[in-house]
């Protein structure tokens, strides 16, 4: 896995430990399900609004991905909401995840992720632009 830039880790150095873990969980499991697209390439990690931000800058062929807290309690995925990604992942997964309009999957960072329906959520979002 990629080693993070200055930037990258002092944002997850300043997450308190409940929601550091899981986001650090969501990092890897981005870059592990780009390694496993060979239509991806490498990704690109830097921040956009201070969040970690994951785009597939060589190939294109994704819509980029961040990661955050939110609200108080909560941590999430989030997406262009230009695009129909979470629509699409709200019809398959309205009763797995909670979602924010059309521009995140939100998850309880105290709670198991469950992986299947991220690796495939991530997968969408990284060949976006291939489909």
């Amino acid at each position: 896995m990629k080693e993070m830039a200055d930037e990258v880790v002092t944002v997850f150095e300043q997450y308190p430990e409940r929601y550091r873990k899981p986001l650090l969980a969501l990092r890897k499991l981005i870059f592990d399900t780009a390694a496993s697209l060979t239509i991806v390439g490498e990704l690109e990690e830097s921040l956009k609004w201070n969040q970690p931000s994951y785009a597939t800058k060589s190939s294109k062929s994704g819509s980029p991905i961040r990661i955050d807290r939110f609200g108080d309690e909560k941590i999430a995925l989030f997406f262009q909401c230009q695009t129909t990604l979470v629509e699409e992942f709200r019809a398959l997964f309205h009763d797995v995840f909670e979602f924010s309009k059309n521009r995140a999957i939100v998850l309880d960072p105290e709670k198991e992720l469950p992986i299947n329906e991220l690796v495939f959520c991530i997968e969408q979002a990284l060949t976006y632009h291939k489909r």
